[in-house]
């Protein structure tokens, strides 16, 4: 049995966050009204924290800003990559998922937790 994987944003993501919201200070007390920009950096300090995929041997949960979904690997036809590195899962339902954070690079430890049921594209070391 193999262990879960959580892939997520490296949390020194943060760090522009603070950097965005110390920004915010002068422009969000300005006036009431504009307390809404408070908003913003809260937002996308939450999609770091909370986005990503979990991988287990029985499927993965792929977790968004404000909900998440557990697939089985039964319901999962395949993978896509796109354009800039990104991955999106093909369902045997006929649509697709986007992987949030996962890139080609992930792929070994997909694999890994996966049970192998996603192939390791790393190639075997050379026997001699």
């Amino acid at each position: 049995m193999s262990e879960q994987v959580r892939i997520r944003t490296p949390r020194i993501a943060l760090l522009p966050v603070l950097t965005l919201a110390v920004c915010t200070i002068p422009l969000a007390s300005a006036a009431p009204w504009l307390a809404v920009l408070w908003v913003l950096p809260i937002a996308v300090g939450t999609w770091v924290l909370r986005a990503g995929v979990d991988v287990d041997a029985d499927g993965l949960t792929v977790r968004a800003l404000l909900g998440s979904r557990r697939l089985r690997w039964d319901e999962v036809a395949g993978l896509s990559a796109g354009p800039r590195g990104e991955l999106s899962l093909v369902l045997r339902s006929g649509g697709s998922l986007r992987l949030p954070v996962v890139r080609a690079r992930h792929l070994p430890l997909l694999a890994t937790a996966s049970g192998g049921r996603v192939p390791d594209p790393t190639p075997a070391p050379a026997e001699g």
